[in-house]
This record gives C-alpha cells, structure tokens and sequence, in this order.
C-alpha cells in the first residue's frame, strides 16, 4: 500500500493547520516521516491515519493532532 505524499494536520488547542510533506527518513514504527517546510513539525504517519509527534529539538512538546488529512 503507497503512502501520501503530503498530510494537513489539525491541532486542536491551538487551532493550527499545518502541513506535512513526506521525507526519505522512516519512524520507529517503520512508517514514514512527514515534515513542515520548517522542519519543526515532524510526524510519523502510519497508512492508517496514525499520527505520533516527534520532538525536533529539545525541550520540546508538540499538541497532538486531532486528524492528519491526505492531501493530494
């Protein structure tokens, strides 16, 4: 099964929409990393939808996504 190349996370504490492209790198669960054009914003994404945060830099702790939508 292929894996989209880019998801719209939705953050509902803050409100934010932030979007994620997929990267060459693979998460702990074997899944794909996707990224913000920042890099801050990093994100394993399973091909069911599953979204666990990764932390970019220290001290850091990111709000949890309440959907990741495929983009196309």
């Amino acid at each position: 099964m292929g894996h989209a190349k880019s998801y719209e996370l939705t953050f509902p504490e803050s409100g934010d929409k932030v979007v994620v492209n997929e990267t060459e790198r693979k998460g702990a669960g074997g899944y794909p990393v996707y990224a913000d054009d920042t890099g801050i914003v990093q994100a394993e994404i399973s091909d069911r939808g599953e979204v666990r945060m990764l932390a970019s830099g220290g001290h850091q702790s990111h709000d949890l996504p309440s959907r990741a939508i495929e983009r196309p």
